[in-house]
């Protein structure tokens, strides 16, 4: 095994929601390379527990396959609706619980966070997020939907929190 094998990790990167849950997989090795992105959805109609369950078990699925070393989720964004914001963060619960039952640590970035990281303006819109995510993995087009691009934005935030030294140092 050499010196770059050793020093590539797979980051999974989640946007919660209830009806929509992106994912996206992203390998650090030499560059940053998309493996996987999607999009979980559930019908609106169909009663939250049963969602969440459909969400978890995809989540988990996903998990399995890949097997990131590391899943970073985004923070619900606490807006003036109450409800809505409860609800995204039983969805962001699902997600942890997901990671967790495949004993892989979890991380959490706040909106703003994930933004600057990636796109180094805060206030960015969900274009401007996509085209630099689009830029940053060396894709050909965009992700199709904005729930997959922010979750790979997710996964690319926190490579550049953490970064891969860093990772092999807490390992040693």
């Amino acid at each position: 095994m050499t010196v770059q094998e050793t020093l590539r990790r797979i980051v999974m990167g989640i946007d919660p929601g209830t009806v929509k849950m992106g994912y996206g997989v992203v390998e650090e090795g030499e560059t940053l390379t998309m493996v996987d992105c999607g999009v979980v959805t559930v019908r609106a109609d169909i009663p939250l527990p049963i969602r969440l369950y459909h969400m978890y078990s995809h989540l988990f699925t996903v998990i399995t396959q890949y097997h990131p070393d590391e899943i970073a989720i985004e923070q619900p964004f606490m807006a003036k609706n109450v409800r809505s914001a409860l609800a995204v963060g039983r969805a962001e619960a699902i997600a942890m619980l997901a990671a967790s039952s495949n004993n892989t640590p979890v991380y959490s970035y706040t909106p703003r966070q994930i933004k600057m990281m990636v796109t180094s303006y805060g206030g960015a819109g969900k274009e401007q997020v996509q085209e630099m995510v689009k830029l940053q993995l060396g894709l050909a087009k965009a992700p199709r939907t904005s729930d997959s691009s922010d979750a790979l934005a997710v996964a690319i935030c926190h490579i550049c929190q953490t970064p891969i030294e860093y990772q092999f140092s807490r390992k040693s």
